[in-house]
């Protein structure tokens, strides 16, 4: 009788044992094995994401892993990177609940990458925590890249309407992908981390909305004037800006209202637009000191033949006599509308063959 009772508990024993070991692991938002790149806000509860191309990393041993996310209002959409490929799209709601990221992979090592394709206009994401797959292990976290590049711009560097192939332009979540934007493709080129403080219709002296790039390019929630990103968080080595874009629009439309609210009636001349770019470039200078600094412009039609507006840089540049700032321009495309897939990777490639002959990491 005796030992039948042993081998029962035995049993129960290497049962629990067992049952312990198959429960899900969970890494909550302020777990280390968790990496963040981009300007995220991290609150006690959960990590808050604003920004094109914020990202959520881990490594881990396992078939498989989830998240419990919540998105504002329900436009957001996320890359699902595994092992460096994109497996999924994934579209979140504005209800808290858990998507699975992956599924059925090989037993085995895999590094699992959250890319928020969207940008700030679409509202915020709030993740909560990753739930990796029963029997899965938690690995440690993703190394930092040796390499960081920054990119301030529009909606050329958000990647706006670059996924419309109908010729719509349509700016909206479902086509706009900013793992596909010249600067996303740049950074994976040069296997740098990667960071873009950018939004449609953004300029340097007005923009299509009642906020220009020199008082946001300073912001951690960009919706938030009093949220303030702190640059020591991350320092890049290598500073890309494309900027010009929508004031050269906005300035030949003195009935807009934005125009009325910068300009009053009278169009900026030449010298305050040089002034306004030198101003906003001397700023990220002074949060970045010791980085190489690309004032390019393109691909669309600030940069066809006769703008001036190259030459309102290359003034601003040259007024600043700092040699680590260069200027780069990237013809027009000719064609319609935002860049297209096909446009954004020749804006890269481009951009890139200016890298390899001018900057030295």
């Amino acid at each position: 009788m005796r030992k039948i009772h042993l081998i029962v508990l035995f049993l129960l024993f290497t049962g629990a044992f067992t049952n312990c070991n198959a429960q899900s692991v969970v890494l909550k938002s302020k777990d280390q094995h968790i990496r963040y790149t981009g300007r995220i806000n991290k609150t006690d509860e959960a990590a808050e994401l604003y920004w094109t191309g914020s990202s959520i990393k881990i490594n881990f041993n396992g078939t498989g892993a989830s998240a419990l996310l919540q998105d504002e209002r329900g436009d957001n959409y996320y890359n699902v990177i595994v092992d460096g490929k994109v497996i999924n799209i994934l579209h979140l709601d504005n209800t808290q609940k858990v998507y699975t990221l992956a599924e059925g992979l090989p037993a085995g090592d895999h590094s699992l990458e959250l890319f928020k394709r969207t940008e700030w206009a679409m509202g915020k994401t709030i993740f909560y925590q990753f739930i990796l797959a029963k029997g899965a292990t938690i690995l440690p976290a993703p190394e930092p890249k040796k390499r960081r590049i920054e990119f301030f711009g529009n909606s050329i560097t958000c990647g706006m309407a670059d996924e419309d192939t109908t010729g719509k332009d349509r700016g909206t979540g479902p086509y706009e992908n900013g793992y596909l934007s010249y600067a996303a493709i740049t950074a994976r080129h040069f296997d740098a981390d990667y960071v873009c403080t950018a939004k449609s219709g953004i300029g340097v002296l007005v923009s299509w909305f009642p906020l220009i790039m020199p008082e946001m390019y300073n912001r951690l929630d960009p919706t938030d004037p009093n949220s303030l990103w702190n640059f020591s968080r991350y320092t890049p080595q290598l500073v890309v800006i494309n900027l010009f874009q929508n004031d050269s629009w906005i300035i030949t439309k003195p009935d807009n209202d934005q125009f009325k609210e910068r300009f009053g009636s009278k169009a900026p001349g030449a010298d305050q637009i040089i002034k306004a770019y030198r101003d906003m470039v001397k700023n990220i200078r002074k949060k970045y000191p010791a980085a190489q600094i690309i004032c390019m412009l393109g691909n669309m039609d600030a940069t066809k033949e006769g703008s001036p507006w190259p030459g309102y840089i290359e003034k601003a540049v040259a007024e600043l006599n700092d040699k680590s700032i260069y200027t780069h321009f990237i013809p027009f495309k000719g064609t319609n509308g935002h860049p297209s897939i096909k446009e954004q990777q020749a804006m890269a490639d481009d951009l890139i063959g200016f890298i390899d002959k001018q900057i030295k990491w």
